[in-house]
């Protein structure tokens, strides 16, 4: 088996490994089993479950009666994007084949990761209705503390299941955080089902995507908008979420089949949904800078 076809069998399994690895919101993930396709090729079927409240109870006729109504929500796909890469044969054979090797997964490392999770922590930071809190930047660990508290208690309050709550956070303010070493630091941090640092250039409230084609946005990618600002945490109740990835998958073609040039091509495509339930607004707390 050559190099080629060795790349092509094991794709999808790296792909996914460095997925997993380095997409800080992979943890978020819903179940495919949770879904089914819609009736448009752009649409995604999500289940939703409502029932009637308590009601009195008579010794004479007993139970009163109630609905539960299982419904199905039928939302749009929200994220897709590709991109077409390639590099001359001569090029990578210089190289001993290090061009094409490293050339996957690099790219889904420090292209495609950090945009995935930027359009999300944008995306769930702009849905009408969730928690915010006020604009503010943090100077030290006890205000950080403080801040996570009273996000944590806003959350109870609004009747958001306390287990699986993820917290999403600078490494600048955790680090504050966790310097504050007391049993009621450890205490907070310790309620979140897990603590994810996320790099700056993946946390903002507003993102713009480039396009790969305008001046000035061919190097694709891409930007915090002008309305963005700093996020310093996101706390997140996974079943909130629908974030759910369709289609990612990266194809391979050798020079011998590139009619236009002799190049190995490499061509990626990521398709889902990235969207909150809205009858669960309240499983997302953000606060962000002024």
């Amino acid at each position: 088996m050559n190099s080629i076809e060795l790349f092509k069998k094991n794709a999808p399994e790296l792909l996914d490994e460095v997925y997993k690895q380095s997409a800080k919101t992979a943890i978020l993930d819903s179940s495919s089993l949770l879904v089914k396709a819609g009736a448009n090729a752009n649409e995604i079927v999500v289940p939703k479950l409502d029932m009637d409240g308590l009601a009195d109870f008579s010794r004479n006729s007993g139970y009163t009666d109630g609905d539960v109504n299982f419904t199905n929500e039928t939302v749009k796909f929200n994220y897709e994007r590709g991109r077409k890469l390639k590099t001359d044969v001569i090029d990578n054979e210089e190289t001993g084949g290090v061009i094409l090797a490293n050339l996957s997964s690099e790219f889904l490392r420090t292209k495609v990761v950090p945009e995935v999770d930027a359009v999300r922590f944008a995306q769930y930071a702009s849905i009408v209705g969730i928690s915010l809190a006020t604009a503010i930047s943090y100077a030290t660990g006890k205000e950080v503390l403080t801040a996570l508290s009273a996000a944590y208690d806003k959350m109870t309050d609004d009747e958001v299941p306390e287990e699986d709550r993820h917290l999403f956070i600078t490494s600048t303010l955790i680090g504050l955080a966790r310097d504050v070493d007391t049993t009621t630091s450890k205490e907070i941090l310790a309620k979140f089902a897990s603590i994810n640092t996320v790099p700056k250039a993946r946390f903002y409230t507003a993102i713009e995507l480039n396009d790969g084609v305008a001046e000035g946005e061919k190097i694709g990618g891409y930007k915090k908008a002008l309305t963005g600002k700093e996020l310093n945490f996101e706390i997140i109740h996974k079943p909130a979420l629908m974030q759910y990835t369709k289609h990612a998958k990266m194809k391979v073609f050798v020079p011998e089949e590139d009619q236009d040039g002799d190049n190995y091509k490499v061509l990626y495509r990521i398709y889902g949904l990235n969207d909150v339930y809205e009858n669960k607004v309240a499983g997302i707390y953000v606060s962000h800078k002024a």
